[in-house]
């Protein structure tokens, strides 16, 4: 299959990029894997948050809405699967396949999502999307100003310990993931944020934490500091370079979304340090602003 412009990941990101080539009435390919990064809060009949417009609908809908409007311009074209041995050709182009197929495209657009590492907590994955979060500006809000608890991975933790505050009353669970210097423990205390050092035995119910001494502390909901990788081998097969930030690592690129290889652009939380939808969705529009552009500057 050739294709002028060819987007890998579905998501809020790609669907984003997608639709602004739509508009310019550019050939545009959607390859997608189907793998979400929020679809945990789906299965959990959650909501998104802080989104304009979709504030408290779930994730699934909006993904869905946002498809069915990109579907009805005629130059869209939509593949399932997950996209593999990508290669730079001589000529500039790019390839890779789906499954059996190959695509040959002029312009990519990396989307591709990251997966979360959760720390190894008995109970914590299970409630990832339901009871357990990452961002507080996504999900700080429904805590009700009430207990929250802080399950530490590393010292990323300590910034979830000054920032909670805001939303409700924090308990930092070191868990032995580190220990807090003496200025970091003065800048705990001083927003409220109460520091428990025994180590946890499991999550319990909605998001109780049963502690090895037998205490078991409830909470109103749990945050964590998942450790990602990127979701798609693509970006490495190209070449494209990285950064390391605090959760990992992710495509470095410019102003318009570029990576270090000539017109392959990155958007979303695979090129962000950290994201949300509104962020992500943001990024696809400078990405196909920028993959777009490059055709003709």
């Amino acid at each position: 299959m050739k294709i002028d412009f060819a987007i890998i990941g579905g998501s809020y990101a790609g669907l984003s990029a997608a639709l602004q080539l739509a508009r310019a009435r550019r050939q545009v390919l959607v390859v997608d894997a189907g793998q979400r990064r929020n679809r945990f809060v789906d299965e959990a009949d959650g909501h998104a948050h802080g989104f304009l417009t979709q504030d408290g609908r779930a994730p699934a809908a909006i993904a869905a809405e946002a498809r069915r409007q990109l579907m009805r311009y005629p130059t869209v074209h939509w593949m399932d699967g997950l996209a593999d041995e990508a290669r730079v050709r001589e000529d500039g182009r790019f390839e890779f396949r789906v499954d059996e197929l190959g695509v040959d495209a002029g312009r990519l657009i990396l989307a591709t999502g990251v997966r979360d590492e959760l720390p190894p907590v008995p109970g914590l994955a299970e409630r990832w999307g339901r009871s357990v979060f990452h961002c507080p500006y996504c999900h700080g809000y429904e805590m009700d100003a009430g207990r929250i608890g802080i399950i530490a991975s590393s010292a990323l933790a300590q910034h979830h310990g000054i920032m909670l505050p805001d939303w409700g009353t924090p308990t930092l669970f070191l868990n032995g993931a580190y220990t807090p210097s003496d200025e970091e423990l003065d800048a705990l205390a001083r927003r409220g944020t109460r520091v428990e050092p025994t180590p946890i035995e499991r999550i319990d119910g909605i998001a109780d934490v049963v502690l090895k001494d037998g205490r078991t502390l409830t909470m109103n909901g749990l945050f964590t500091q998942p450790r990602t990788s990127l979701s798609s081998p693509v970006a490495a097969q190209l070449g494209c370079a990285m950064e390391e930030g605090p959760m990992g690592p992710f495509i470095k690129v410019g102003p318009m979304q570029d990576t270090s290889i000539p017109n392959v652009f990155a958007c979303g939380d695979a090129a962000r340090a950290a994201g949300s939808v509104t962020l992500a969705v943001s990024d696809g529009v400078m990405a196909a602003l920028g993959a777009h552009r490059s055709t003709m500057f």
